[in-house]
């Protein structure tokens, strides 16, 4: 069963996961990161790797996730990539990732992408005011990966916001349930969990 949750940069989705993947064991559970995911820029200077779209679908390496997810499909174990935020790279080392009955799959384009799209189960986007996940990035931003206020301000308004009007947001379609309230939505949640426990044990 894979599960993708999807919804805009600071929605909430990192809250949703956490909370499915508490309602159920940890080992029937498989988590990848679609930014895990992004092109090592580690070819461009520090200045030109800060002018690179992140938001934007070709950002990402997708083709590479989608062999690791029919991977799983399969049965085999995969090496998901790790990428460090503050030097825009991709570790030399990557995490093992079994196949587990359930495999969810987070990321801001998680639905905006076709071939992911294709072989999720159950399609997930959390839904959030604009300004609650501007806050949200920025305060991520400056304490977690070390962003000034004016660098993480000029990215929002001039690829984030964009990128989310033309990719994300339209990508909400695509969703089986809209989790509304920013990750808060007990009701929703607990929909999900209970689809999942069902898939895991018929019985």
């Amino acid at each position: 069963m894979f599960v993708g949750v999807a919804g805009g940069s600071g929605s909430g989705k990192t809250t949703v996961v956490e909370r499915i993947m508490s309602g159920l064991a940890p080992h029937a559970v498989t988590l990848i990161h679609h930014d895990s995911y992004y092109f090592d820029y580690g070819h461009l200077s520090l200045e030109e790797r800060a002018q690179v779209n992140f938001d934007h679908p070709a950002s990402l390496e997708t083709t590479l996730l989608v062999e690791h997810l029919d991977g799983l499909a399969r049965g085999e174990t995969v090496e998901l990539p790790l990428y460090d935020f503050k030097t825009h790279t991709r570790s030399e080392e990557s995490q093992t990732a079994m196949p587990t009955p359930v495999v969810i799959v987070d990321g801001i384009l998680v639905l905006a992408d076709r071939e992911i799209r294709s072989r999720l189960d159950i399609k997930i986007f959390v839904d959030t005011d604009a300004d609650i996940r501007f806050i949200r990035r920025l305060e991520r931003d400056i304490q977690q990966r070390g962003r000034s206020l004016e660098s993480v301000v000029k990215q929002y308004t001039k690829t984030v916001r964009p990128m989310h009007l033309d990719f994300v947001e339209p990508s909400k379609r695509y969703a089986d349930v809209i989790v509304p309230v920013g990750g808060e939505n007990d009701v929703a949640i607990d929909m999900v969990v209970t689809k999942l426990r069902e898939v895991l044990d018929p019985s």
